[in-house]
């Protein structure tokens, strides 16, 4: 039995803001017939030997698993900014993904990410940079987003050609403006029609 076509949305949220990225961005996938949505999170990583998260999330979406990466039809992955990087959660999960490298099980499968930071310059660009590099070593194919989508001149906020961006006007600001919801749906829906277009 062929199993339907789905998009994964992996992240990784410490405040709530790219958790309501990855919502929006599921929003655009539905907007896409004959492709369906997954949302899934990585779990905290400690700096000690200590268990940093149940092995089930108390609220939010599943953990992902490494099957479910494997078999989707695309990927929209996500991330706050620290530094101009990833988190280290979703770093720590993309590091285990040697055997899909080794098999190539990525290759020419859409790629797509997105971000928050609570500055201006908090890095949104370098830190979706940071999640393109290790999927090109996969063979994934990156989607960004092009200027025919309007807001990306119009914000005042986040927003970027390289993927969706939200500036959090402090640590906990998880409300997204007009433009980023565009942005973000445009970009679930980008890359739910390249994942179709591919896998014919």
């Amino acid at each position: 039995m062929n199993q339907t076509p789905y998009i994964l949305v992996l992240f990784y949220s410490r405040h709530g803001s790219v958790n309501e990225m990855a919502k929006h961005i599921a929003r655009g996938v539905n907007k896409v017939n004959d492709i369906e949505v997954k949302i899934r999170q990585v779990p905290d990583v400690s700096d000690s030997t200590k268990v940093a998260s149940p092995a089930i999330p108390e609220e939010g979406a599943p953990y992902c698993t490494l099957d479910e990466l494997a078999e989707c039809t695309g990927l929209a992955i996500g991330s706050p900014s620290y530094f101009g990087s990833m988190a280290a959660p979703l770093k720590h999960f993309i590091d285990q993904t040697s055997t899909l490298w080794l098999t190539g099980r990525l290759i020419d499968k859409p790629a797509c990410g997105f971000t928050s930071a609570s500055t201006m310059h908090g890095g949104q660009e370098q830190c979706i940079h940071s999640m393109m590099t290790p999927l090109l070593h996969h063979g994934m194919v990156w989607v960004g987003l092009p200027y025919r989508n309007k807001e990306l001149i119009n914000t005042a906020t986040g927003g970027t050609p390289y993927g969706a961006s939200h500036l959090a006007n402090n640590t906990n600001e998880t409300t997204l403006t007009e433009d980023e919801k565009a942005l973000c749906e445009a970009q679930g829906k980008r890359i739910a029609e390249f994942a179709l277009q591919l896998k014919k």
